[in-house]
C-alpha cells in the first residue's frame, strides 16, 4: 500500500511541471568518467575500493598474529573459520576441502563487503546490484566446477555421468538434454540472478522510501509530513532487514559454490 501511495505521489504533481521521480535502474550505472562500455562507473570504483580495503584489513589483522588473538584478529579468524569449517569442510568434505578454502573465502568476503556498502555511508551502493559482478563471480565458480569434473572423469565420462544409470533407453536423451540445460544454463543463471536480484531490489526500495520521504516532507502539507515520518521509519526497518539479507546472500552464494564444487569431485553427479 505504501509503495502504491508513493508511486501516486511521484506522478501526480508531474502535470504541473515538477514532482517526485522514483528511482530507476540507472541508479546502478552512474558513469563518473566517460560513457558507454568503457566508462569508469561508480560500481567499478566501489569494487576496487573494496578490494583495497579487504587486502588492508587482512594484512593488518594477521601479520602479527598471536596465539591469544586481539579483537581484530579474532574477528578475521571467525569469518575465516565460518567459511573454512562451516562451508568448505562440511560441504566438500575433509579430504578435498582445504584447497578450495582460498577461493570460497575470497568470494564470501568480497560479496559481503560489497553488499554491506549498500547501507554504509558515504558509499551506500551495493556493487552486486550491478549484474555484471554476480555474473563474473558465477563464471569463476562454473569454470572451476566443470574443469574439476572433466579432469576427474574425462570429457566423455563427465557428460555420461549427467544421466543416472538404470533409466529406460527411450528416456535417456530427454534426461540428458534436461541435465545439460540444468548444469550449463539454469544453475549459473540462478546463482548470479539470486544475488543480483536481492541487492538490486533492496537498494531500490531503500531509495524509494528515503527519497519519497524527503519529497513529502519538503513539499507536502501536514498530512504528507506525517507520512514522510512513516516513510523514514520504514527506511530504517528496511535497512536493518537489508543487513541480514546482505549477509545471507554472501553466505548462500558461497554455500552453493561449495556444493557445486563438491558435486564435481564425486564419480557421479
Amino acid at each position: 500500500m505504501i509503495l502504491s501511495v508513493l508511486a501516486t505521489l511521484s506522478t501526480a504533481p508531474a502535470e504541473t511541471g515538477g514532482g517526485f521521480e522514483a528511482p530507476t535502474p540507472q541508479e546502478f550505472y552512474q558513469p563518473l568518467v566517460g560513457d558507454g562500455a568503457f566508462a569508469l562507473t561508480r560500481p567499478s570504483v566501489v569494487i576496487i575500493m573494496s578490494v583495497a580495503l579487504i587486502s588492508w584489513w587482512l594484512v593488518a589483522t594477521t601479520r602479527r598474529a598471536t596465539v591469544v588473538p586481539g579483537r581484530t584478529q579474532w574477528a578475521t579468524e571467525n569469518v575465516y573459520n565460518l567459511v573454512r569449517n562451516g562451508v568448505a569442510r562440511d560441504i566438500i568434505g575433509s579430504k578435498d576441502f582445504l584447497r578450495f578454502v582460498p577461493l570460497l573465502f575470497s568470494m564470501f568476503i568480497l560479496i559481503l563487503v560489497n553488499n554491506l556498502f549498500g547501507i554504509i555511508p558515504p558509499v551506500q551502493f551495493p556493487t552486486m546490484g550491478r549484474v555484471a559482478f554476480p555474473i563474473a563471480l558465477t563464471l569463476v565458480v562454473f569454470v572451476v566446477y566443470h574443469f574439476l569434473g572433466i579432469r576427474r572423469q574425462g570429457l566423455g565420462g563427465y557428460f555420461k555421468a549427467l544421466v543416472p544409470g538404470g533409466l529406460p533407453s527411450w528416456i535417456v536423451p530427454f534426461i540428458f538434454v534436461l541435465e545439460v540445460f540444468t548444469f550449463f544454463v539454469t544453475r549459473p543463471l540462478t546463482l548470479a540472478l539470486r544475488l543480483f536480484g536481492n541487492m538490486f531490489a533492496g537498494h531500490l526500495l531503500l531509495l524509494l522510501f528515503i527519497t519519497g520521504g524527503e519529497y513529502m516532507f519538503a513539499t507536502g502539507g501536514l498530512g504528507l509530513k506525517v507520512a514522510a515520518g512513516g516513510s523514514f521509519v520504514l527506511a530504517f526497518v528496511m535497512t536493518v532487514f537489508e543487513l541480514l539479507i546482505e549477509f545471507l546472500q554472501a553466505y548462500i552464494f558461497t554455500l552453493l559454490a561449495a556444493t557445486y564444487i563438491a558435486g564435481s569431485l564425486v564419480d557421479e553427479h
